[in-house]
């Protein structure tokens, strides 16, 4: 027996793209559906979505080690260890934990090293960030949405990756709430709150810049007044892995430096 996994499952993507980072691509033997980076990893067996799993497909692979994430895949998990397999699931919701996430993986694979310098890497890549966001002239007002129905506000390292990038987030009370009916807000509040720039990213569903533009009483909204309405996509940005903290932030940052014009 190995000392270490050999043949691994990930269920979400940010394990995946993750694993490759670290140069263990050749232990990922089945991906998720969503997944889209590294691009290649695509070529590997599909044997989840999100929410459910294909428990044949996955046997027929015979995985040393599952990884899953969160309490969304906690029956996935379940049903898995009652079947034998090794599972470990992670529950990253902040940048500081997704840091944590990458060296715990290292670990569990016998690349600690490689996981330290990738975090490291990440980590220098986010102060170089903010420190371009401190020649902002100023830091504009940002909403962003999750989901558009019911309206949900950024989760903890979204909210972060908006700080970093230069903004001000709207309701940083909420981002702590890791279910997102938890972070529900309404469209007054919203409105209220006067948001300067509104990005949105409806995971599995393409953002229509329009419909929030005609959403009642938001016509006077600076962000929809200025025409500063943009998506960015879910695989950038709601996943809780390298690509937020690489594409994901520098989208913000990018969006950001059009509204906030650098000194």
């Amino acid at each position: 027996m190995s000392a270490y996994p050999r043949r691994i499952v990930c269920l979400t993507e940010e394990t995946t793209e993750t694993l490759y980072r670290l140069g263990a691509g050749d232990l990922v033997v089945g991906v998720s559906g969503y997944t889209a980076r590294p691009p290649e990893a695509r070529q590997k067996p599909k044997v989840s979505a999100f929410i459910n799993a294909r428990f044949d497909k996955i046997a027929a692979l015979e995985p040393d080690l599952i990884l899953a994430f969160s309490d969304l895949q906690a029956d996935i998990a379940a049903e898995l260890i009652r079947r034998g397999y090794n599972v470990v699931t992670f529950n990253q919701r902040s940048v500081a934990e997704i840091l944590q996430m990458i060296r715990m993986l290292g670990g569990l694979i016998g690349k600690q090293p490689e996981a330290e310098a990738l975090a490291s890497e990440l980590e220098r890549g986010l102060d170089v960030i903010r420190e371009s966001s401190r020649r902002f002239a100023r830091r504009p007002r940002v909403y962003f949405e999750e989901w558009d129905d019911p309206l949900i506000s950024g989760i903890c390292w979204v909210d972060e990756l908006v700080e970093i990038a230069g903004g001000d987030t709207l309701f940083p009370a909420l981002r702590s709430a890791s279910l997102a009916r938890d972070r529900i807000v309404q469209p007054d509040a919203v409105r209220d709150a006067a948001p300067e720039v509104i990005v949105a990213s409806w995971c599995g569903k393409k953002v229509r810049p329009a419909r929030i533009a005609e959403r009642p009483g938001w016509a006077d909204v600076p962000a929809v007044r200025d025409g500063h309405i943009y998506e960015i996509k879910s695989t950038y940005i709601l996943q809780p892995g390298p690509a937020s903290l690489t594409e994901g932030v520098k989208q913000i940052h990018d969006i950001l430096s059009r509204v906030a014009k650098p000194h």
